[in-house]
């Protein structure tokens, strides 16, 4: 009789997902995740406290003190941290009230994404036939055509507006909702549960808000998270073209797109706005990676 060799595995091999080394993958994730979180809810603070926190009103014009760099003594008398721009507005209000218009279109925006995209996904995943093909086909139509173009041509009919603004960028970001969220209301619709709830005399509506949505909500809170960053960027880029929000509203587009004919000599016009941008749009958009990564276990790295 062959005799047993004992054989001793490293416990990091036997661990994918739940082990220790899994284990420290999630818990550190879970702390990128409520970083991330922390971060927005700071910045929506901190929009929210801006009547309170600006130094200066934001459409205030101090042509005496126009272009000013970075001080805490103008030639005003008046401190301004992040300097003036071309009008002698102070740069940091602003930016603070820019936070404000771009939270609230990117929320929202995906508030009507989410809505759109997710009943369309799983009325197409759920019933079906032609009622799928319709949905799918209208999806692909508007992946092939450029949103740019679609935002010009609708903004230029309805006049550039709050509404119209978050219906542009809310409806450009329906299609990503439906077409993950039916892919998996396809799989849950052939389950063998909604097949006893059915021979039961479930009623349909019944199914799907009680069975079928519970399972897709959790993709559907990822989806949001990531979205949320590209409707803040989609906000800026027609703010920049002079689509989003007009002039003297403050927002970090416009404020960019004015400060552009001033970066020689007064780079601090775009450059404050546009890093406040770039790591809103980078916290967010990890922050759905990393919400992703926890709530999906077999995405998780070793």
């Amino acid at each position: 009789m062959a005799s047993s060799i004992p054989v001793s595995v490293p416990a990091d091999a036997l661990s994918v997902g739940g082990g220790p080394r899994g284990g420290s993958v999630a818990r550190r994730t879970r702390r990128l995740v409520t970083a991330g979180a922390g971060f927005v809810l700071l910045l929506g603070l901190v929009a929210g406290a801006a009547p309170w926190l600006s130094p200066h009103d934001p459409v205030r014009q101090s042509l005496r003190g126009r272009l000013a760099a970075p001080t805490l003594e103008g030639a005003d008398g008046r401190a301004h941290p992040l300097g003036t721009d071309h009008l002698g507005r102070d740069v940091l209000s602003r930016t603070l009230y820019g936070a404000r218009v771009s939270l609230l279109v990117g929320f929202a925006a995906v508030a009507v994404g989410s809505l759109v995209g997710g009943a369309l996904g799983i009325l197409a995943g759920y019933r079906g036939g032609w009622t799928d093909s319709v949905v799918m086909t209208v999806a692909d139509a508007q992946l092939a055509f450029p949103f740019v173009l679609l935002a010009i041509g609708i903004i230029g009919v309805l006049g550039p507006s709050f509404p119209t603004l978050v219906a542009v960028i809310g409806l450009s970001g329906w299609v990503d909702y439906a077409r993950v969220l039916r892919s998996q209301v396809l799989v849950l619709r052939s389950r063998e549960f909604v097949d006893a709830i059915l021979a039961l005399g479930g009623a349909v509506p019944r199914i799907v808000a009680r069975h079928i949505l519970p399972n897709v909500l959790s993709t559907l809170v990822v989806i949001a998270t990531l979205q949320l960053a590209r409707a803040i960027v989609l906000e800026a880029t027609l703010s920049f073209l002079g689509l989003g929000i007009q002039p003297p509203t403050p927002s970090w587009g416009g404020m960019i797109q004015e400060g552009r004919e001033y970066l020689d000599s007064a780079w601090w016009i775009s450059i404050f706005p546009g890093c406040l941008l770039l790591l809103t749009s980078l916290v967010v958009s990890r922050s759905g990676d990393w919400l992703r990564d926890l709530l999906d276990p077999t995405l998780r790295s070793e």
